[in-house]
């Protein structure tokens, strides 16, 4: 039987599996599905349509599937699925989906959420991502896998954050990041401007230098500030034909949803 505190207060219609822990004044709602150890610490709140998988530790007085911060849709019909293995730590909120935005608010699998991050509702969050103090996902955000994100770093509505981009700490984000990107706060109207590749984040995740000098040469293609954006796709599909990251890259630039695609900063002399 699942272990929980005697002053927690869980549904009998939620669905616990046999060695999840539930803490001191945890409240699970009737529509909540939790996973094999799962651990809920105390104060959390999971309520809604909401599933966990397995071996998630929730901390205290985080909020989970509660309805989202959206003045025409009560998300009477929305859900939140939390994958396997994350970690959501204290005062952490993941709001369930609208009707109008798909219904869906998804975290996937090894995530580590830190104190107070944001989730807001009908965001998609890949998997291994990394959300530092703070930080904060509007509505409708795609987050690509082993993405991270600093502490207070807030990103706008409908924006698309690609694969294993890195977005600096206290910066305000209002335009699609390539995949593999480093970020660096920037002005208006966008809010940041692209350094060039994540190099670190590509080096530990074992990509070849060959291929990290593939992806430099497509980003400066596709994405040069003085250059127009969808001009260079079809050369540099033509320049790279296998190099998968950068077919990856052009895919992303060709995909136009969102609010327009952070380029990379104009450089002085050489």
């Amino acid at each position: 039987m699942a272990e929980i505190h005697a002053t927690a207060l869980v549904h009998p219609n939620a669905e616990l599996a046999d060695d999840v822990v539930i803490g001191a004044y945890v409240t699970i709602g009737p529509t909540v599905r939790l996973g094999r150890s799962v651990v809920v610490e105390s104060h959390a709140v999971i309520d809604g349509d909401t599933e966990i998988g397995e071996s998630t530790h929730i901390f205290p007085h985080a909020v989970i599937g509660l309805a989202p911060q959206h003045r025409q849709d009560s998300g009477a019909h929305g859900r939140v699925v939390i994958g396997g293995n994350c970690v959501i730590r204290e005062h952490a909120t993941i709001h369930r989906g609208t009707e109008r935005g798909g219904g869906l608010t998804s975290v996937g699998n090894n995530c580590y959420l830190m104190v107070g991050v944001h989730v807001a509702h009908d965001c998609i969050v890949g998997n291994d991502v990394t959300m530092a103090n703070n930080a904060t996902l509007g509505g409708h955000v795609t987050v690509g896998d082993r993405a991270y994100l600093g502490g207070l770093a807030g990103i706008h509505q409908h924006v698309r954050i690609g694969r294993l981009a890195m977005i600096p700490a206290v910066s305000l984000i209002k335009g699609n990041v390539a995949p593999f990107a480093l970020v660096l706060p920037g002005a208006e109207p966008l809010g940041g401007v692209l350094r060039g590749p994540n190099l670190v984040g590509l080096r530990r995740n074992g990509f070849s230098r060959t291929t990290i000098q593939c992806i430099a040469g497509a980003m400066t293609m596709l994405f040069s500030a003085d250059d127009k954006l969808a001009a260079n796709t079809n050369e540099v599909e033509c320049r790279y034909p296998d190099e998968a990251c950068v077919q990856e890259m052009v895919r992303f630039v060709q995909d136009r949803r969102g609010r327009g695609f952070l380029r990379l900063e104009a450089r002085n002399g050489g």
